[in-house]
């Protein structure tokens, strides 16, 4: 909440932002090689670093060092990121997706756009916001949230991610529901690649 305004604010974003590509894209690989090659890492990108004229490219640069499968990258936007220039941001999209990497649209529902900029946009992933499922399975609205994402995404041919999923209960609300991918403390919680790699490789 204050690092990225912050570093944004100060310039410093784009150095971080390409440093933390880098290094997940190199990381992934390696795990690709160590026999999973399921394994993929999303990473978020800031306003800022996004509206670079060289953003395809600093992608690109990064693809071709570290010789990663594009297709295990995702790289997220947020909603609000997405409607402040609708023309310009379907270009910046199109051209990062042309590299064979994924985008997905972080933070669903809690912005202001219509719901009609999800079929304009070229994203392979929308992501509902942990705010909608806190109480899934008890509140009518989280619930008809959920359900109503599910439907319009599957209209679109895109997947939906359910954010912050943290018990069994919520979980166990999820099932039926037009949802491919469910992210949340349930499963892990963040830990340094050296844990990870222990546990999972």
């Amino acid at each position: 909440v204050d690092f990225i305004p912050l570093a944004e604010y100060l310039g410093l974003i784009n150095a971080i932002g390409e440093h933390v590509l880098r290094e997940a894209a190199k990381h992934c690989r390696y795990w690709n090689d160590m026999g999973h090659p399921e394994y993929h890492v999303n990473v978020n990108l800031s306003v800022v670093q996004l509206l670079q004229n060289d953003m395809k490219e600093k992608v690109r640069e990064v693809l071709e060092e570290t010789k990663m499968d594009p297709a295990n990258l995702t790289l997220e936007v947020t909603e609000s990121l997405a409607i402040n220039d609708m023309k310009r941001m379907k270009k910046i999209l199109s051209d990062i997706k042309n590299l064979g990497v994924k985008v997905a649209l972080d933070d669903f529902g809690t912005g202001y756009s219509s719901l009609n900029h999800i079929r304009e946009l070229p994203i392979d992933i929308i992501k509902i916001d942990r705010c909608f499922i806190i109480d899934i399975g008890k509140d009518d609205f989280s619930n008809a949230f959920v359900k109503m994402v599910g439907e319009l995404a599957t209209a679109i041919h895109v997947n939906v991610c359910v954010e912050g999923v943290e018990t069994k209960e919520q979980l166990d609300a999820l099932v039926g529901s037009k949802v491919q991918l469910i992210q949340g403390f349930y499963f892990g919680k963040p830990m340094k690649a050296e844990m990870f790699e222990r546990q999972y490789l």
